[in-house]
């Protein structure tokens, strides 16, 4: 049985019935069967729906699939549970943020408190394999958090998506521009973010325009 916060069941519950989608539980249960470590754990694949209901978003950051290594996944992108070390991606992100806005040294990495402001930290491809980048890649996460970011487009107003990478800005398509706003730039992965993530200024923008519209600001402090 799928746990689903109630706001996103009811935009997203006739999702689950598609054929991608009915063939991405059967992959997902022969994997496990096969005895393949999948993350993040069965419980935390929503996490993100769930931390921060439909009629609550007002931000999207968008990553690519969840970290593969033991003990880092938890259903958030970029997130990790306190106590897990910060993974090099994150660093980057909080590099960005003491500059742009002047949150100085988080000793964690677990992003809650975002999502609980309302920024939905969804990932394009919502499991992996232990050890294996983008192994699940093409199995029908992508049209289904395609449909997400469609729904979000369709039933709101004046929403700012944060995009990272080439992956997450292909999503830009199904984002209309003129009634919520788009932030891209490279991923802040090691290999690219000094090619222009850096300087990029995602946190002080999406306030911005948050506050533009009359919109309570995130307190990006962790």
């Amino acid at each position: 049985m799928i746990k689903l916060d109630p706001s996103w069941k009811a935009v997203l519950e006739d999702q689950f019935a598609l054929p991608h989608m009915v063939e991405l539980k059967a992959f997902l249960k022969a994997e496990a069967d096969a005895g393949k470590k999948i993350y993040p754990a069965a419980k935390d694949i929503f996490t993100a729906l769930n931390a921060c209901p439909f009629d609550q978003v007002k931000v999207v950051i968008l990553g690519q699939d969840p970290y593969h290594g033991p003990g880092q996944a938890h259903g958030l992108c970029f997130s990790v549970q306190k106590g897990v070390a910060i993974p090099p991606s994150l660093m980057n992100i909080y590099k960005e943020l003491a500059t742009d806005v002047g949150v100085q040294n988080p000793s964690h990495g677990h992003l809650i408190s975002w999502a609980k402001q309302g920024v939905l930290l969804l990932n394009n491809v919502l499991t992996v394999e232990d050890g294996k980048a983008g192994s699940h890649h093409g199995r029908g996460w992508e049209l289904f958090t395609d449909r997400i970011v469609e729904v979000l487009n369709e039933k709101k107003k004046n929403l700012v998506f944060i995009l990272w990478g080439s992956p997450a800005q292909k999503k830009a398509a199904k984002v209309d521009g003129s009634k919520h706003c788009l932030i891209k730039s490279v991923h802040p992965s090691p290999l690219s973010s000094y090619r222009g993530f850096f300087g990029s200024k995602p946190f002080s923008q999406t306030n911005a325009y948050l506050q533009k519209h009359n919109i309570t600001p995130i307190d990006w402090k962790l």
